[in-house]
Order: structure tokens, then sequence, then C-alpha cells
């Protein structure tokens, strides 16, 4: 049974496909002109072994938490 998960950017992700999971790293972020625009969060999920199989998520603080908490808990909130 598939369990889909939408990720920051609007693309879907089936739960049951992710066999990796790794460290939330924060880089900083710059809006069109140039100017800070805060702390960025990213987060790798990797779908298969092989590094071509593996999506950078990125997004603020709140869309990466909230994505991890729906694929470590396993909520049906996810959709």
């Amino acid at each position: 049974m598939q369990r889909w998960l939408k990720l920051p950017d609007g693309r879907y992700l089936d739960a049951n496909s992710i066999v990796y999971v790794g460290k939330v790293e924060t880089y900083p972020r710059l809006d069109e002109d140039g100017n800070e625009a805060g702390q960025g969060y990213a987060v790798n999920l990797g779908t298969d072994i092989p590094r071509e199989h593996h999506i950078a998520v990125m997004g603020t603080k709140e869309e990466v938490l909230a994505l991890l908490k729906s694929l470590l808990g396993g909520g049906a909130s996810a959709t």
C-alpha cells in the first residue's frame, strides 16, 4: 500500500519507497535581490542505495519538520 508524502516543492513521494533519511542541514537563504532571507533547511531522502536515487528536500524549518514527522511518525495527515 502506498503512502504519499507531499514535498515542500509540491511533488509527491511514496513514503514506503524511502530507504535512507539523511541529517537535516542548514544553509543561508538569499532572496531574488541577493539579500539575506533567513536560514533554510535541507534533508536528503534516498529511494535506493545509488546516489542517483537521492532527493534533496529544501524548505523552511516548519516544512522540513512537518515532512519528517509525517514520514517517521507514520501519520495519515501526510497528504
